[in-house]
């Protein structure tokens, strides 16, 4: 009779013909109880997973948000170019505004002063001619006097034929000359001005067309 401590038998052991083991089990009990040191171990673990957990949580909330910040954006991006485009046109037709009134106040005021510029920037093409024709309206004589003065110190010395033409609006005027003729209207200078920044802010926008269908 042996004294050896008896081992307990455990599922999946395998004995030979003798009882000897030839292959051992590795099956492991639930431990059932715990010391106080593994207790802590065992609730450091799982506050450290739980962390580790939350953060790769956040991480991911993080991520959509990104992705859900950059669709918003990306949806937002026309209407905001089309905000900024409109706001663009609308403070150049409130430029073009303010300009109409501070011209047409200053045209009143001296009517004959796109005339008298035009004679002063066309003098080398008229210096030539035997005769000028100044078409306008309210050519009385102090402006004749003028408009005559300021062709001499352009260097016209031919014969200066006045129109007044009733019909022309204020400060419009049509010269004619031997080879050539220039005529003015606010109205349209104006006219075209608007159509030409209309067709810069198409442009800038990336239409070939005014954007708003204006032309003034």
């Amino acid at each position: 009779m042996t004294n050896a401590a008896p081992r307990p038998f455990i599922y999946e052991t395998e004995f030979d013909g003798s009882g000897s083991i030839v292959r051992g089990s590795n099956f492991i009990p639930t431990k059932r109880s715990y010391h106080p040191a593994e207790v802590e171990a065992l609730v450091a673990n799982a506050r450290l997973e739980a962390r580790e957990t939350a953060l790769a949580e956040v991480e991911s909330l993080q991520a959509m948000a990104v992705v859900t910040i950059a669709q918003v954006l990306s949806g937002s991006a026309p209407t905001l170019a089309t905000v900024a485009q409109t706001h663009r046109e609308q403070s150049a037709e409130l430029a073009l505004a303010a300009a109409r009134i501070i011209a047409g106040g200053a045209l009143d005021h001296f009517p004959a002063g796109p005339l008298q510029a035009a004679l002063e920037a066309l003098g080398q093409e008229i210096d030539a001619s035997p005769r000028l024709v100044i078409r306008a309206r309210g050519l009385d004589e102090a402006v004749q006097q003028k408009l005559q003065a300021v062709c001499i110190d352009a260097g016209f010395s031919g014969l200066i034929a006045f129109r007044d033409d009733p019909g022309l609006a204020v400060a419009a005027f049509q010269l004619e000359w031997a080879d050539g003729r220039a005529e003015y209207d606010p109205a349209e200078a104006a006219a075209r001005l608007g159509e030409a920044l209309t067709a810069a802010l198409a442009a800038e926008a990336g239409h070939a067309e005014a954007l708003n269908g204006s032309t003034t």
